[in-house]
């Protein structure tokens, strides 16, 4: 029997440039989010209908928005653990009144029933799972959530069927991974507070299940210098908007062109006459669509480990934004420590994430570019 776990808010704070959805679903709901983890188990029950090897699964669910109506909606055979959903509206939204204890008795009921928990979230649902069953079931996680730096989540929710399959027939290993997660309040005002809460054993298809988050070496301080230097210096030569994205490296590029722009967020810039102008700090996917018709650029870089460039932690970079900006436009700046392997790319829409693959140039030095293959 397999297990299924959906966190129906994870994500919804991505984005609204909320980097998380912990205790902050109401602001995130006035700010214009809608949930997006029901679709993305949609996408993985639509892929995992595919293999005839899927039909003869029993799921053990929740209820309702916890499992069941997506199981139901696809056609699976399931049992459902009872439990008590309220649901309550937001600003005309309609969502359930879930919290961390719902998936930890969820998680509690699993115990002895089931040969792997699949469920849909981020990483404060991964360690809500791992809080309740330590290494005892092997976890797998349909990405949903805004950051995900946990090794426990496929690279895609269609990427996550194709892992339950080979599970089912016996071709994956199971490895022991770390479960992450971050201080939301903290992240939210521009602070990275990162920790390991526990350990997980993971069904690892290679090219399928992702890494955890790394940090930037110390030793790269003084490569990642001079790329700031120069990246900076070439932006102030010419004119025109540019979204800023997150992370260490592209903070370092905001500091040379002398703004106050976040390190978590994506800003949004003016440059004209030698100079960057602040237009929007800590931007929405509402407020980059408002600059699309100004031909922005996007500067970005990739997140270590993880190896994604667009689809984690950078959500307000959607599908609607990306379609309308040139793949010429994109700019992307890592140093080499970080290029492990291919990038990657996920938004949602496979038209979008297709027009991002193939081969890109990667900025890794004052005088360097690397061509590396997106994902």
């Amino acid at each position: 029997m397999i297990s299924l776990i959906v966190n129906p808010i994870a994500g919804m704070g991505g984005k609204v440039a909320l980097k998380g959805t912990d205790g902050v679903v109401d602001e995130a709901i006035r700010r214009g989010a809608r949930p997006v983890a029901p679709d993305l188990v949609r996408l993985f029950l639509r892929e995992l209908s595919t293999y005839p090897e899927a039909r003869s699964i029993v799921f053990l669910t929740g209820p309702g928005p916890l499992g069941e109506d997506y199981l139901r909606e696809f056609g699976f055979h399931f049992k459902v653990i009872p439990m008590e959903i309220h649901h309550r509206e937001v600003e005309g939204v309609k969502i359930p009144d879930t919290t961390a204890e719902h998936t930890k008795k969820l998680a509690r009921e699993m115990l002895g029933k089931v040969n792997l928990i699949v469920f849909a979230g981020g990483d404060g649902t991964a360690k809500d799972i791992v809080s309740v069953v330590d290494e005892k079931i092997p976890i797998l996680g349909i990405p949903t959530g805004v950051k995900m730096y946990s090794g426990v989540f496929a690279i895609s929710p269609e990427k996550a069927a194709e892992v339950l399959v080979k599970f089912l027939q016996g071709e994956v290993k199971l490895e022991e991974r770390e479960v992450r997660d971050m201080d939301e309040e903290a992240f939210r005002g521009d602070e990275l507070k990162v920790k390991t809460y526990g350990k997980a054993l993971v069904p690892v298809v290679e090219d399928l299940v992702q890494g955890s988050k790394e940090a930037v070496k110390a030793g790269d301080e003084g490569g990642l210098e001079a790329l700031a230097d120069a990246v900076a210096e070439e932006i102030l030569e010419g004119e025109g908007i540019y979204f800023l994205g997150s992370g260490s490296t592209v903070k370092r590029i905001k500091d040379k062109l002398g703004i106050d722009g976040t390190l978590l967020g994506v800003d949004v810039v003016e440059v004209k006459n030698g100079r960057a102008k602040f237009l929007v700090k800590d931007a929405t996917e509402k407020d980059l669509l408002s600059f699309l018709d100004r031909n922005p650029k996007i500067v970005v870089t990739v997140i270590g480990g993880t190896n994604f460039l667009f689809g984690r932690g950078n959500q307000q970079f959607s599908a609607e934004v990306l379609r309308r900006i040139p793949r010429e436009n994109v700019i992307v700046v890592a140093t080499p420590d970080k290029l492990t392997g291919p990038v990657r790319v996920y938004t949602g829409n496979k038209e979008v994430d297709e027009e991002l693959r193939g081969y890109i140039r990667v900025r890794i030095g004052p005088w360097m570019e690397k061509l590396v293959r997106v994902v």
